[in-house]
């Protein structure tokens, strides 16, 4: 895994801007800490920094492609191929040799096979940057659903990108200003695809296609869900889901520097977790490392809320006394979650404010901190619940007929909800709901549609659509953002693009045959675990219960109060700040109740740390 950035200027040689080109670089060492490289051409700048995980030596970037001492493609790319192997014997075949033994340059070398046509073959979570010198054309790729990121910047004479928006914003050419779209997507939880939030940047959408050519920027969608007939009955739909996790794991568990399980002793997490021990253990590899998380002092026992049921940890040892695995428990200590410089680590390595789920975010920081010290691997259950439909949202009638997005309706939406602390003017001035609708409505007019589905497929394909095009990529974002600010790689089985295409298919009368979440998941793998596990019901990543850290939050926002040089001070109801902050403590401690307090000090944060300009 790695970070990539660089950017083509048309209208100058780029070769004389090396300062610009390694501090565009560089502000991706946290992504790969192993290995930096730049390459530039007359009009093309290219950089890269390494974590090494295949090919340890070999991999190296950016990497060149020539033939007879001239050069006809360079290739910056981050992420993991999972069906190199195979394509590597097929280019062979097709008379390309290799220096390496990197999925590296298996892509560079299906580039120059199939042009940009490499994309219908890769098999994997991936972001890259080629340059086509023959053609004088760069050509920005992101994965199918989304799982790497990749943002872009066009100018004048070409484009600016990175992975992350703090690479593109490192070059001369780019602005901090964001204008009220770019506001909007952070006040509100819902992620617009293709938005980048900073005036004049985007996203690479999941499954897209970026050209830059001197004559200008194009955009292709080389993948999207389609709606197809569901040819199988239920007992081949489980046996194919089963063959398929069988297959993907087997993929994702290989792996030249040591890998390891994220383990919440739920449904996800543990199918992936016993599949890896399974997998590991065939090919003589010994048991497999997990690792849970939990909290040192929750301030009181574990109390069931309207999100979480049950605390995670006689799950866990559920599966690890199943399964043998190698298991480590991370401890967190509640206060230091709202310690101020650890949120500003958090606050720098996503680019924006952290606001909605709150201690989350830190503590995944942590925990992928102390995951990194004895792997540079991490397996993870995210979105099998977007694909399978794990969420209570998929079964409270409220929400499925709602025409809004169903994490947002009101039997869970006042969980997500942080904007309660804001000027009430400024939320009028943004058009907030009417953003919320077209926003929804544009979700909704992109869903596929099958001829002859009934009323409630029809319906249940609207909700699996917007949760795995919409709501799943906070996740991904989340996850890949708090895992690469350590250096470590979080691998996502359930987004291989291949489970996601047949899930969506099948009917909804197959997906909860048993009147359950994610029946199809759980028939499919119940051999695999203990029956406390098979029987559980769904409970999102642990938070903490712990009065401290809303004790920690408060403080930091009486500073911000107190400091009339706060850049968030005139977007707050400073009346309602200062109820808030006379309130009994623990009157807005339930879970995500905090948002409100999250969101004013995440976006205060964010505002002075990166000087941005708003443009309202």
């Amino acid at each position: 895994m790695c970070g990539i950035a660089g950017w083509v200027d048309f209208n100058c040689d780029v070769r004389r801007d090396t300062a610009t080109l390694e501090a565009v670089t560089r502000t991706m060492a946290c992504r790969g800490p192993d290995a930096e490289g730049m390459w530039t051409g007359e009009h093309v700048a290219l950089g890269h920094r390494r974590l090494s995980i295949i090919d340890l030596e070999g991999g190296r970037q950016p990497m060149v492609a020539e033939e007879g001492g001239r050069v006809l493609a360079c290739l910056t790319y981050s992420g993991e191929v999972y069906n190199f192997q195979e394509l590597r014997r097929e280019l062979k075949g097709r008379g390309h040799t290799f220096r390496t033994h990197s999925d590296t340059e298996v892509v560079l070398r299906g580039y120059l096979e199939w042009g940009e046509g490499v994309v219908d073959h890769l098999n994997g979570m991936y972001a890259f940057a080629v340059w086509d010198e023959r053609a004088q054309t760069l050509v920005l790729i992101r994965d199918r659903m989304g799982v790497k990121p990749l943002y872009y910047f066009p100018t004048a004479n070409g484009v600016v990108f990175g992975s992350e928006p703090k690479a593109i914003l490192a070059h001369p050419a780019v602005p901090r200003r964001v204008g009220p779209e770019g506001l909007r997507e952070v006040l509100e939880m819902v992620k617009t695809p293709g938005s980048g939030v900073f005036a004049g940047m985007y996203e690479v959408r999941p499954g897209q296609l970026v050209r830059v050519r001197r004559e200008g920027l194009s955009r292709r969608t080389y993948w999207a869900l389609e709606a197809r007939e569901h040819p199988d009955d239920l007992k081949t739909t489980i046996e194919t889901v089963r063959a398929l996790l069988d297959d993907i794991v087997e993929r994702q568990t290989v792996s030249d520097v040591p890998l390891c399980s994220l383990l919440s002793g739920g449904l996800d997490s543990s199918v992936i977790t016993a599949l890896a021990s399974q997998k590991l253990s065939a090919r003589g590899e010994g048991a497999v490392r997990s690792f849970s998380v939990d909290f040192a002092d929750h301030g009181v026992e574990f109390v069931a809320d309207p999100v979480r049921g049950s605390s995670d940890a006689p799950f866990v040892r559920d599966l690890v006394d199943r399964i043998g695995a190698d298991h480590s428990e991370i401890v967190m200590d509640s206060a230091e979650l709202a310690d101020p410089s650890l949120r500003d680590r958090v606050l720098r390595a996503l680019d924006l404010p952290p606001a909605y789920w709150g201690d989350m975010w830190p503590s995944l920081y942590r925990l992928f901190q102390s995951v990194r010290e004895q792997s540079t691997v991490a397996l993870s259950g995210e979105s099998a619940d977007e694909v399978f439909g794990g969420y209570r949202w998929f079964f409270d009638p409220e929400a499925v007929e709602a025409e809004t997005f169903p994490w947002l309706t009101s039997a869970t939406g006042k969980y997500f909800d942080g904007k309660s602390l804001f000027d009430p003017a400024l939320l009028r001035k943004l058009e907030m709901p009417e953003f919320l609708r077209d926003s929804y409505a544009q979700a909704i007019s992109e869903t596929p549609v099958l001829a002859g589905e009934d009323g409630t497929n029809r319906r249940m394909r609207q909700m699996s659509y917007v949760n795995l095009t919409r709501f799943v990529q906070t996740l991904l974002d989340r996850k890949d953002r708090m895992s690469m600010a350590v250096g470590l790689e979080v691998r996502v089985p359930f987004c291989d693009h291949r489970l996601v295409e047949y899930v969506f298919n099948a009917p909804w009368e197959m997906k909860s045959f048993d009147g359950r979440e994610k029946s199809l998941l759980r028939a499919a793998t119940k051999d695999l675990l203990p029956e406390s596990i098979v029987q559980r019901v769904k409970s999102p990543y642990p938070t903490t219960q712990d009065p401290a850290y809303e004790r920690g939050l408060r403080t930091a926002l009486a500073e911000v109060l107190d400091d009339s040089s706060s850049p968030v001070l005139p977007l707050l109801d400073q009346v309602a700040v200062k109820n808030l902050l006379a309130s009994p403590l623990g009157e807005v401690s339930a879970q995500y109740d905090r948002s409100g307090l999250e969101m004013a000090l995440g976006l205060n944060s964010w505002l002075a740390a990166y000087d941005i300009t708003l443009d309202l």
